[in-house]
């Protein structure tokens, strides 16, 4: 992720533009981030609710996941609330 300052973003929005089509870009003032910028299309994709669990479970940076549910049946002892 690049990181320009608030001067760098006022005086060359063209080379922030070209940075972001890569990825987002963050716009810091004083050293400290103050702004995002990245494509439209992937905002529109953040901004979008997942329709259901299953949407939101589904994250393809992460590839694909096990998960070994079998175990879940044999806990050694059941939990006492007292």
């Amino acid at each position: 992720m690049q990181t320009f300052s608030s001067r760098d973003f006022n005086r060359e929005p063209g080379r922030i533009k070209r940075a972001a089509v890569d990825g987002a870009v963050i716009i810091t003032e004083r050293g400290r981030p103050i702004m995002a910028v990245m494509p439209f299309a992937e905002y529109e994709r953040l901004k979008t609710p997942p329709g259901n669990i299953l949407d939101a479970l589904d994250m393809d940076e992460v590839g694909d996941i096990e998960v070994d549910f079998s175990r879940a049946a044999s806990f050694p002892r059941p939990t006492v609330f007292d």
